[in-house]
């Protein structure tokens, strides 16, 4: 053990400096809702891991769209500053935030699914995500934002149009 940094070894951070996650110590029950995710098979568990939360094909080609019409935009961040929910598109200028939905997380109303397996525990969280989305959209409109959500099966020219006319094009 190095006497200098109190640690085995010469990179490694003193016992006192090395970081806990922020739910160490905390009860299972605080750690995000208090429910607990249920076990899955390791293929589901694949599965559900590649799942972005960032550049989906439906939000690609939203951005593409707008790009070739000539918008420009800022990506995947938050309207109100200190806020951690994040618009997938942003025009901070004209006070417009873009949420692109896929239509399972969100809830569609028209393509919307009940997974079978753990299904309590999914409804629980698939309200959870309609319930943050509706806050969301509250506390921008609040702030003086205009919100639009696009559905990932809307025609992304049609959703482009939508996004335009907010802009005031």
């Amino acid at each position: 053990m190095s006497e200098r940094t109190g640690a085995g070894r010469s990179g490694d951070p003193p016992d006192h400096a090395r970081r806990l996650p922020p739910s160490a110590g905390k009860p299972e029950s605080s750690r995000g809702g208090g429910t607990r995710r249920p076990s899955t098979d390791a293929a589901t568990s694949a599965r559900m891991a590649r799942q972005r939360r960032t550049g989906t094909k439906p939000e690609l080609a939203l951005r593409r769209e707008l790009h070739r019409r000539g918008v420009r935009y800022f990506v995947d961040r938050a309207p109100i500053r200190g806020q951690r929910r994040r618009a997938d598109l942003v025009f901070p200028r004209l006070r417009v935030a873009v949420y692109v939905d896929g239509c399972f997380w969100h809830r569609c109303p028209q393509h919307a699914t009940d997974p079978r397996n753990n299904a309590e525990w999914w409804a629980v969280k698939l309200a959870g995500n309609v319930a943050r989305d509706r806050a969301t959209d509250a506390a921008l409109i609040a702030a003086g934002w205009q919100v639009i959500r696009v559905w990932e099966h809307e025609d992304t020219v049609a959703a482009a149009e939508r996004v335009l006319a907010a802009l005031g094009r």
